[in-house]
């Protein structure tokens, strides 16, 4: 598991990243419950994730931040990253961010590939 925190801060919200490689939709449901574990985490406004199964096909979940799952799973297939699930983590500072969202969701999963990227090279 790799987990990256505060990757991004805008305007009072904050966003972290953690990844890591699943088997399967019961893995990336473990993984789910794995992140949520710690305490902040579970009680962040928002846990957006997606995931490419190899047997399965993609899978992802907005967890509310409308339109995120989507943007994470354009980027793992960009990758060709097949059995890794990503989860863009944000903790709502109180003012909205419009579609500043979205490149923070971006720059959340282009650290995570980097730093996917060193641990398996």
């Amino acid at each position: 598991m790799i987990r990256l925190e505060n990757v991004v801060s805008d305007r009072g919200s904050r966003y972290a990243v953690t990844g890591g490689a699943v088997q399967g939709r019961a893995g990336v449901d473990a993984f789910l419950r794995e992140v949520k574990r710690e305490k902040k985490f579970a009680k962040a406004t928002h846990n957006s994730w997606a995931v490419i199964l190899s047997g399965e096909g993609p899978v992802k979940n907005d967890d509310g931040e409308s339109g995120a799952g989507a943007v994470i799973l354009k980027m793992l297939d960009r990758e060709g990253l097949t059995d890794c699930v990503v989860v863009v983590t944000r903790w709502y500072g109180g003012v909205h961010l419009g579609g500043d969202r979205f490149a923070h969701v971006v720059t959340c999963v282009r650290a995570f590939l980097e730093a996917w990227r060193k641990g398996s090279g």
